[in-house]
């Protein structure tokens, strides 16, 4: 019986081959890795990913699709919502310290799922996602950009992250009403050391109001800390300032704390 795409949970089927194909030649699959995918829906990539692994685990809401990917043996099929998943706990049934994960993230909670994802980055040898173009262009988004926000510094803080693929909405069923492309996200081996809440919540402040000055905003959070800025520049906007220099300032409040 054919599935009928699930408008609440985003279901967009890929079908292109070639475009498969190229996604596949990306990942690098190797025998024995120990890969997720999320949103395996009718298997476009489950099927050439688990030919090159022999094992694969995958994360699927919908039941019907979590029932047909029941009846092939090679897949550990998890019924879940992506956003509940324990990656520590899959990794352990798995007996690994390290996966790989890889998806057609659903676009309508792609961002949760990086942040969730996020929480288990030191579990994590790397990551493959097709997404929404645009999100993909904030993610690797430079400073003095529009793209630019608090996902780049939030994600590339963790992440060497690359887009490696266009993907045009004539590739799936339905097409999405957006262009796509897939993005290789490589923890980094040595990240600064900070609070990640303390950085998520500076980088919130900084990014609530855009087009003020940041003395408007980060200067008046800063202050309520009692946190010395040191030579942290506030009359520039959020976007005109580095990831590094976020990172930095947050790491001497979080000393000064």
């Amino acid at each position: 019986m054919k599935h009928i795409p699930r408008k609440r949970f985003g279901q967009n089927f890929l079908t292109d081959g070639a475009i498969i194909d190229a996604i596949v030649q990306a990942i690098g699959p190797q025998a024995g890795d120990p890969m997720v995918e999320i949103g395996p829906g009718l298997m476009a990539l489950t099927q050439p990913l688990v030919e090159r692994l022999g094992r694969l685990t995958v994360i699927e809401l919908d039941r019907d699709l979590a029932f047909r990917l029941r009846l092939r043996s090679e897949l550990d099929v998890i019924e879940s919502d992506v956003l509940k998943v324990d990656f520590a706990a899959v990794a352990q049934k798995l007996q690994t310290q390290k996966l790989r994960v890889v998806g057609n993230l659903p676009y309508n909670i792609s961002t949760p799922i990086l942040f969730h994802l996020l929480e288990y980055v030191d579990l994590i040898q790397d990551q493959h996602f097709m997404l929404q173009k645009e999100v993909i262009d904030r993610m690797v988004g430079s400073p003095s950009t529009a793209a630019y926000g608090r996902l780049s510094v939030l994600l590339q803080w963790r992440y060497a992250m690359q887009e490696v693929l266009f993907v045009p909405p004539e590739s799936f069923d339905p097409p999405p009403k957006v262009n796509s492309a897939v993005v290789r996200m490589v923890p980094r081996a040595e990240p600064a050391p900070v609070d990640k809440r303390l950085l998520e919540e500076l980088v919130q402040v900084a990014f609530s109001q855009r087009r003020k000055l940041l003395r408007h905003t980060l200067g008046r959070w800063l202050e309520e800390k009692k946190a010395y800025a040191g030579n942290f520049d506030v009359k520039r906007r959020a976007e005109e300032v580095s990831v590094d220099e976020y990172v930095a300032l947050a790491a001497e409040v979080g000393a000064a704390g």
